[in-house]
């Protein structure tokens, strides 16, 4: 059973960059498209960012997002990455990352809606404040 653990949350004034990771254990991540999201209070979890298996190598970001954050992996450490420059207030929420085992057609797509996700992560505070 794959579990994802999500750190590197925190607080950051407007402007500032963190740097969060996606731990896996149980299965290898090679074979897993992975996506990143995030939820505020009283609102859904979205999607903005993900990227597909190795081998596909693709990701994609929300315009919300794009050109301040960048996904990456290093599946020898099991491990996805989410840096996010730029920060602003808006991008306050939990951020969880979650993981999708895709058909061998699928590799090289990854998708940002939230039921093509079978693995979360508990999640991790990121808060932008001055």
């Amino acid at each position: 059973q794959l579990q994802l653990v999500e750190s590197g949350g925190g607080l950051v004034q407007p402007g500032g960059s963190l740097s969060l990771s996606c731990q896996a254990s149980g299965p290898t991540l090679d074979y897993y498209a992975i996506g990143w999201f995030r939820q505020v209070p009283g609102k859904g979890r979205d999607g903005f960012s993900c990227i597909s298996v190795s081998t596909g190598n693709t990701s994609y970001y929300a315009d919300s997002v794009k050109g301040r954050f960048t996904i990456s992996r290093d599946d020898t450490k099991n491990t996805v990455y989410l840096q996010m420059n730029g920060l602003k207030p808006e991008d306050t929420a939990v951020y969880f990352c979650a993981a999708d085992r895709p058909v061998l057609l699928l590799y090289s797509i990854c998708q940002l809606t939230r039921n093509a996700y079978d693995y979360w992560g508990q999640g991790t505070q990121v808060t932008v404040s001055s």
